[in-house]
This record gives C-alpha cells, sequence and structure tokens, in this order.
C-alpha cells in the first residue's frame, strides 16, 4: 500500500506534466522537425487520445516498476525498453502514414524513472528491500507486507520485545541415522522442517532457526502481535496434528517416525539484527529463549508432547486448556514457575476428558501436600483405559516410589 501510494503520486503528477506540455503546444516545433526528417511536407496530424494514453500508461508502469525492482540493472533494462518502445512506435506509426510524438512519452519516461529512483533510494523507499534482504523467506507474504506498510520505523539496532518462542525438536535422531540410509535420513529430516517451518511461518511465526534437529519459531516479532502466546499455543497444537499425519507418511515409506516434541515459553527479549559481515539474520536474544528449548527436552522426562511456560499460560490462559506438569525453581532460587501441559484449545474436551483433566490436577495438588494415597486416587480416576497417557503413568510411579520410600530426584527443587 505504501508504494502503491507513491506510485500515483508520482504517475499523476508527471502524467499532468507531460500530457499540459503536450496539450499547450510545448512540442510542436520538435513533431514538426521530426515529420519533416520523416519526409512528410505538411504539418503532422497528431492524435491526442494515444498521445496521452501513452503518457499515462508510461507515468504509472515506470513508477511502480522503478520502485518495485530491487536491482539498479532491471530498472535501467526495464527504462531502456520503455524508450525503445516509444521510438518504436513513432516509426511504425510513419509506416502507416501516421504520427506518433515520442516526445512527451519521452519526457514521462524520464521523470517517472527519476522521481521513482529517488524515492527507491531513500530510506522509505529502501524499506522493502532491506526487510526483504534481512527476513528473506522467513516470514510469510503477510506478514512481509504489514511490515513493509507500517508506519512505524523498524530497529534492526535492537529493542525489548514480548514475544512467544515456539522450539520443537526432534529427539531420535540416533535411531533414525542408525537404521536408514543417509539419504533417505535427510530426506524424512528435510520433510520434517519444511512440513513444520512452512506452517509455523504461514501462522504468523519468524522462522528464527531450522537446522538438521528443530525449529524455532517467534511469535510477537518482528512483526508485534498482542495475542502472540495464544496465537503460538493454538499454532503448536495444530502442528502437532500435522507432524503427526506426517508421522504416518513416513512409517508407510520408511518404517520409522519422528520422536518430535515442541516447547513454548513467553517473556521479554531483545529483538535485533545479529551476526557478522560474513552471516547476519534478524534474531532474538534472551532467557525465555533458552527456557523454551529446555520445555521442549523436558517433554522427555514427563512423556508430554507440548510444555508451556507460566508465561504463556497466562497470556493465553482464557484459549487454551491445560494441565499442571512441575513446579521448578525460578532464576532467583527463591521464585516457583509452573509448567503445563498443552492439551487442546479452550472448549476442546469433551465432559469426560474435561473430569479426568479436573483429576489428574487434583492429583498433582494432592502429590505437592505428600498426600499420597489421595493423589493416587485421584490419578487412577484421570486415566481411560483405551489411551496411553504417559505424564500421567509418571505421575503414578513417582507417587509409588515415595510411598515404599525409595530414592528419587528432588522435584521439588529440580531446575529444568
Amino acid at each position: 500500500m505504501r508504494y502503491l501510494k507513491v506510485t500515483l503520486l508520482i504517475g499523476f503528477g508527471v502524467m499532468l506534466l507531460a500530457g499540459s506540455l503536450l496539450t499547450l503546444g510545448a512540442f510542436l516545433r520538435p513533431d514538426a522537425a521530426l515529420w519533416s526528417f520523416l519526409g512528410h511536407p505538411a504539418a503532422p496530424d497528431r492524435h491526442f487520445f494515444t498521445q496521452w494514453l501513452a503518457v499515462t500508461l508510461l507515468a504509472f508502469g515506470l513508477a511502480w516498476s522503478t520502485i518495485d525492482i530491487q536491482r539498479l540493472s532491471l530498472k535501467i533494462v526495464v527504462a531502456g525498453g520503455a524508450l525503445v518502445e516509444v521510438v518504436g512506435l513513432t516509426w511504425v506509426a510513419n509506416l502507416h502514414g501516421a504520427f506518433f510524438s515520442p516526445f512527451a512519452g519521452i519526457l514521462a519516461i524520464a521523470l517517472s524513472v527519476g522521481a521513482a529512483m529517488a524515492y527507491a533510494n531513500s530510506e522509505a523507499g529502501r524499506r522493502k528491500r532491506d526487510l526483504r534482504l534481512i527476513f528473506g523467506e522467513r516470514i510469510s507474504r503477510k506478514t512481509f507486507y504489514a511490515l513493509v506498510n507500517s508506519p512505524d520505523p523498524f530497529n534492526f539496532e535492537g529493542e525489548f520485545r514480548e514475544t512467544s518462542v515456539v522450539v520443537c525438536e526432534i529427539f531420535n535422531h540416533d535411531d533414525l541415522m542408525d537404521h536408514l540410509p543417509v539419504s533417505d535420513y535427510v530426506a524424512m529430516t528435510n520433510l520434517f522442517l519444511r512440513h513444520g517451518g512452512d506452517f509455523l511461518v504461514e501462522k504468523g511465526g519468524y522462522l528464527d532457526e531450522c537446522d538438521g534437529e528443530s525449529l524455532r519459531v517467534i511469535f510477537g516479532a518482528p512483526l508485534a502481535d498482542s495475542h502472540h502466546a495464544t496465537a503460538a499455543c493454538h499454532a503448536a497444537l495444530e502442528l502437532a496434528a500435522r507432524l503427526a499425519e506426517l508421522n504416518r507418511q513416513c512409517h508407510a515409506r520408511w518404517q520409522k517416525t519422528f520422536d518430535f516434541r515442541i516447547g513454548i515459553n513467553s517473556g521479554e527479549v531483545v529483538t535485533a539484527a545479529y551476526g557478522s559481515r560474513r552471516l547476519g539474520t534478524f534474531s532474538v536474544a534472551g532467557e525465555p529463549v533458552e527456557f523454551a528449548r529446555r520445555l521442549c527436552s523436558a517433554n522427555t522426562i514427563y512423556g508430554s508432547r507440548i510444555l508451556i511456560g507460566s508465561g504463556t499460560f497466562n497470556l493465553a490462559a482464557e484459549a487454551i486448556e491445560v494441565r499442571p506438569i512441575e513446579l521448578i525453581r525460578g532464576r532467583d532460587d527463591r521464585s516457583r514457575e509452573e509448567i503445563y501441559e498443552l492439551l487442546t484449545e479452550k472448549n476442546g474436551f469433551s465432559a469426560e476428558q474435561l473430569q479426568r483433566r479436573d483429576q489428574f490436577w487434583k492429583g498433582v495438588v494432592y502429590f505437592r501436600e505428600q498426600r499420597w494415597d489421595d493423589a493416587l486416587a485421584h490419578f487412577y480416576a484421570a486415566g481411560a483405559e483405551e489411551e496411553n497417557d504417559e505424564p500421567l503413568e509418571f505421575y503414578i510411579r513417582r507417587v509409588e516410589q515415595l510411598r515404599v520410600g525409595v530414592p528419587v530426584l528432588d522435584w521439588e527443587n529440580a531446575r529444568l
């Protein structure tokens, strides 16, 4: 929209100036000289409609292409091509006994290209080129043009921003590498990365990292979003379902599946363009980023698929259903922070599922009060014969060990 407005402004200005000069007869003498040079003694019969149409098309077309095209060489080629077309049209018209004045068109070309290049070299005009250079295909088309059209200047030097970080990682690489040919292992891994990365980007995330083992996607940066936590949670739930379907396809083709886990954490990070002359990109830094990765890894302890931090839960509580997993020590060693298993979107449970979730929650409360019998009763009530609930089985094992005095990890003071 920003570039369209500038194009319209330049186009109308050039069209009115060149067209007015044409109408007022500013090109009568050069037209007569050209007509005489082409071998016609009488004054040329100028067709104003055709002249105005050509000036209008040149004014708007060259303004748009010069602003939108990124490479200077291509801009020159387009301008040169337009000039050749105007001169060629004069020659073709002459072959049919008609006259087409090239002078208004040449003026329109010069003015449109000059004004558009001046704007393209300004800070506002370079915005699209700079954003494309920094972000490439790491953001969706919708996000990219929202950044281009934003009235706010973009700060590459760094600023604090509230975001949600989604980390999705594969945890059975060794098994896949041991049992698959290298080409199949790479093809399978790229299938995971491509499907996961493309999906999260189209959901509004920024693809911060994409390597052989994991994806890291940021919601709320570079485009600010007050609902970043909710967007991240909903995207993660849908991603898990899509990757489960992808696993079925992988099993049919390679007899192997991904053990993927997802961690989500929200908080204040520093967004900036990081790197050196050789390698650099827009990224985020801060404790919330590292904690999202640790949450992702912690899924393998509890058997869960998606874990979220308390910051994410506090922001998205009205839009999601969760259950508590662990109370861990905060960074200051005095505070406690709850981590949750993300289960479904709000109102995504049946009445029976909601009741079982609540039984699990009560079991966790009794577990923390060291009321082992009450905790076990609620945990058993939370189970369903037809479902494999690994976090539930994990808690039952912990309670049974503690009841008989088997030493286990001091989970109350655990730090992920």
